[in-house]
């Protein structure tokens, strides 16, 4: 028996530890060179780029919420359209000026960049895409504040790649689900709108508790109640993690329905 259960226990191990070292074939960062070559031969052409960025978020929520919520929703974005990857997140975005210090550089620990600085890392980044066999790159901001910055170098690049299969898409209903779609039904449900909030508010928070609860400080909601002195644009103290699924899935479904439309032969 003893025999029995030390072979039992060596198969186990050897199994678990092969599954720890697979590679997570949606990441980008995860593959081999060969890999990716492999993948996009195999139809693998279409290309997430999930943008965040680094920025206060009231006492009660951490600087990285938007790129922990962009790589988790392009993941199932991702998933969604079956035939896509996810690259790295793009962290380091525009946030307000430095001296004097504007918007959220106010805050301790926001990063910002200039605003060409950013649009050209966007552009070589999709250059480098297409390159290497991609043919739909799509930009998914998580933060409004550089929307126009998408839009520019979606229509740079699109104008010079014209007449070619390559294309960048920009799915307005990405921010449009998870600013006023979601919205919407937290009014539906009877929250008011100076609880839902535009910034580390209701739906901001909520939305973040879906993702992983740890982005969040629940002993603090109720000290973030102190308005824009704060950081704050709403009220969290009612925000819960079941509330912030529904606004999940309906990122999910518009932004998928909208990349397939986009992407669809012209």
């Amino acid at each position: 028996m003893p025999r029995l259960i030390a072979a039992f226990l060596l198969v186990f191990l050897s199994v678990t530890t092969c599954f720890a070292q697979a590679p997570n074939f949606l990441f980008l960062e995860d593959f081999t060179w060969t890999e990716v070559r492999d993948a996009t031969a195999a139809g693998k052409t279409t290309i997430l780029v999930p943008i965040g960025g680094t920025e206060q978020n009231g006492p009660h929520m951490v600087l990285g919420k938007h790129n922990a919520r962009a790589k988790f929703l392009a993941v199932k974005i991702a998933t969604s359209l079956g035939d896509a990857l996810v690259a790295p997140v793009i962290a380091y975005v525009p946030e307000g000026s430095i001296n004097p210090p504007a918007a959220h550089m106010r805050f301790a620990g926001t990063i910002t960049v200039p605003e060409d600085v950013f649009e050209k890392t966007l552009e070589s980044a999709a250059r480098s895409f297409r390159q290497h066999g991609f043919r739909t790159v799509v930009l998914l901001g998580d933060h409004g504040g550089y929307k126009k910055s998408l839009t520019r170098v979606a229509e740079h690049l699109n104008r010079e790649w014209a007449g070619t299969s390559a294309r960048v898409i920009v799915p307005d209903a990405y921010y449009r689900a998870s600013d006023e779609g979601f919205a919407q039904i937290l009014k539906g449900k009877g929250f008011r709108p100076e609880e839902i909030g535009t910034h580390a508010g209701l739906a901001d928070t909520s939305l973040a508790l879906a993702v992983d609860p740890s982005l969040v400080r629940t002993d603090r909601l109720g000290a973030s109640n102190r308005g824009a002195s704060e950081g704050v644009h709403g009220d969290p103290r009612k925000a819960t993690a079941e509330l912030g699924r529904l606004g999940v899935d309906l990122i999910v479904e518009r932004t998928t329905e909208a990349i397939r439309k986009a992407a669809a032969p012209r």
